[in-house]
């Protein structure tokens, strides 16, 4: 196993696009109450007297928010993961930063051609199968690499 140091610039880059990931992932949490309180559609009645709203569960607007934020609370832990696991396997420096830039840029892409500014497929399926794929292949590095010491 290799060494997992701070000082190591992939462990840095990891930790900076882990921590942009997480700001992202809250600011959706935030686009989603925007939207909620814009359109006055609420999911709790008591939410209804901040903004003389009403209880929907089904606006199309916020559905959409919500569905780009669940895709990103069912996504971005999974990369967290396997990005962590890949950094022990010793990937090559250049190469590690790499997929964790491009996997990065492909989820903000993502939360925007899903939930900011709505473009036609293949958009959305890009900027998801782009860091998609990143994972399965720090997965199958990281399950190859610990196989052999089994």
């Amino acid at each position: 196993m290799a060494a997992f140091r701070f000082d190591d610039p992939a462990v840095q880059s990891y930790a900076f696009y882990s921590g942009v990931l997480a700001l992202k992932t809250l600011g959706m949490a935030t686009l989603t109450a925007r939207t909620r309180y814009v359109k006055k559609v609420f999911a709790n009645e008591e939410d209804t007297k901040i903004k003389n709203g009403f209880v929907k569960f089904d606006d199309p607007d916020v559905e959409r928010v919500r569905r780009a934020h669940l895709n990103d609370l069912e996504n971005i832990p999974a990369f967290w993961l396997l990005g962590g696991l890949y950094l022990t396997t010793g990937p090559e420096t250049t190469t590690a930063i790499t997929l964790f830039r491009v996997y990065t840029i492909g989820r903000i892409l993502h939360s925007i051609v899903y939930a900011i500014k709505p473009l036609p497929q293949p958009a959305r399926g890009i900027s998801f199968g782009i860091p998609f794929l990143i994972m399965l292949y720090m997965g199958v590095k990281v399950v190859s690499f610990y196989a052999s010491a089994l």
